[in-house]
């Protein structure tokens, strides 16, 4: 049974290419698991960037115990493990939960209101 450590739209291995790398706004992935606190911590947070941000940013979710093959393509061995993506392409990252203002400012978002 799953404990989703977050509400935010989940992509699998199969949807990942054309949810995120083809997606015609950045996205950010939340690379998460049920057991990972810290995940726990920052998913309201997430969910209050996606909320200011639709439209112009898509944030989704990511289980890397049920997909691990993302999770290896992109190298995440720490959760939560936050990418953003542009144009199909990572950008930036950043490891662990953070306050938004960190995390809006460590991944670029200024941008994307």
């Amino acid at each position: 049974m799953s404990t989703r450590t977050s509400h935010l739209p989940e992509v699998t291995d199969d949807t990942f290419e054309e949810e995120v790398l083809r997606c015609d706004v950045p996205v950010l992935v939340d690379f998460t698991a049920d057991w990972c606190p810290p995940c726990r911590m920052v998913a309201p947070v997430l969910a209050h960037i996606a909320a200011e941000r639709e439209g112009t940013l898509k944030v989704v979710s990511l289980d890397v115990d049920r997909n691990p093959a993302t999770q290896a393509a992109y190298s995440v061995l720490s959760m939560p493990t936050l990418v953003l993506f542009r144009n199909g392409e990572p950008t930036r990252s950043v490891v662990g939960a953070h306050p938004e203002r960190r995390l809006v400012e460590a991944l670029g978002l200024e941008e994307t209101r």
